[in-house]
């Protein structure tokens, strides 16, 4: 499966054609799913173009996406940057007058276990985010219903080309012996490439759009999310054709 992430916490001064409104946001969903995409992550932004778990705010953009995009499963983030109060967070999913498909919670983040359990009684997917350089995969594999999830969401937080490989490997390793979930791989900027390489070659699910990298592979900037989606489908194809190793376990795939 290979995720378009259309914008993040990026803000319009970092990328200037950073899907922003909930049209935007429609438009650059529909491009990146013409091109491949097989699955939505957004950030729904206020006026200040700001991430918000705000009702009203996700309502717009959930409603705008799926209107779009028929039928392509769409989730937002719960990130503390947007709403810090663990409490205030829950409160928020739980008030959430339309509901995406899945929505990503960081276990590094205080409050992670509360806003989780607020998805899970609204039977909204979760997203684990492990964070490379964190506690995060001690303290999600420590909660009790780490295994209804719908997906880890390995996130490679080093972003130098040299290291962040072997720190993602690293990473799976840590994740393999306790969890039989799904694992969407990907990393950031000047390495979101090389980890998307990789996780081409284990044939795990990926991820790549704006909020990962605003650089197509041969370093031009990518004035679309849908020009980064078909470079993806280009290196997935290319592992496939190779035959690239991957074991082929419910972890991988």
């Amino acid at each position: 499966m290979l995720q378009a992430c259309l914008n993040g916490a990026r803000g319009r001064a970092e990328c200037a054609h950073l899907p922003v409104t909930p049209e935007e946001l429609a438009t650059a969903a529909r491009e990146a799913v013409a091109a491949g995409a097989q699955d939505i992550h957004l950030h729904p932004k206020n006026g200040d173009g700001e991430d918000t778990l705000d009702p009203a705010a996700v309502a717009a953009a959930l409603t705008a996406v799926r209107a779009a995009v028929p039928g392509i499963p769409v989730g937002v983030t719960t990130g503390a940057w947007a709403t810090p109060d663990p409490e205030t967070r829950a409160a928020q999913v739980r008030s959430w007058t339309v509901l995406p498909d899945h929505a990503s919670v960081n276990w590094h983040e205080d409050g992670a276990a509360e806003v989780a359990t607020a998805l899970l009684e609204r039977r909204i997917g979760i997203e684990a985010g492990i964070y490379s350089g964190t506690p995060a995969a001690r303290r999600f594999l420590n909660w009790p219903e780490s295994h209804r999830v719908l997906r880890i969401l390995a996130e490679i937080t080093d972003t130098d080309p040299r290291t962040a490989v072997p720190s993602a490997a690293g990473l799976l390793d840590g994740l393999r012996p306790a969890t039989t979930s799904p694992v969407l791989l990907h990393g950031e900027d000047e390495a979101a490439w090389p980890v998307l390489r990789l996780a081409a070659a284990r044939r795990l699910d990926a991820r790549i759009g704006l909020e990962d990298v605003l650089r197509l592979p041969d370093g031009t900037p990518a004035e679309r999310n849908a020009d980064l989606i078909l470079a993806a489908r280009e290196i997935i194809q290319q592992a496939g054709e190779r035959g690239d190793p991957g074991v082929m376990t419910t972890f991988d795939r």
